[in-house]
């Protein structure tokens, strides 16, 4: 049995922290890409998530590892702003690129989100 791959969904995100530029899958092709997807206000994110996708930053070469946030909001909107967003990197020391997805239609899921 033969499988098909296709490549992962294009992230669509509004704002990149931590980076100079937009972090796109096609510019990372050849590395191991690593998507950490939280909300700030994730209490597992924040216990788990975010200190593990820490620790494979700290100890991988950028060359072969990347690891990308995405802050996928889907509720609590208001306090979950770009603005309260940087903040919250700094004080956690959040040192890889973290992207805002971009908003779902209506209320929904955050477009990158929705993707996968």
């Amino acid at each position: 049995m033969t499988r098909q791959t296709r490549p992962a969904p294009a992230i669509e995100a509004v704002r990149w922290f931590n980076a100079d530029t937009a972090q796109t899958l096609d510019a990372l092709r050849g590395r191991v890409v690593i998507i950490e997807a939280f909300q700030m206000l994730c209490p597992g994110c924040v216990s788990h998530g975010l200190p593990q996708a820490t620790r494979i930053h700290e100890t991988f070469s950028r060359d072969d590892v990347i690891v990308l946030g995405m802050h996928s909001v889907f509720e609590h909107h208001e306090a979950q702003s770009p603005t309260s967003l940087e903040a919250f990197l700094h004080e956690y020391r959040i040192a890889f690129p973290v992207g805002v997805d971009a908003p779902g239609e209506a209320g929904g899921l955050p477009v990158t989100m929705a993707r996968y």
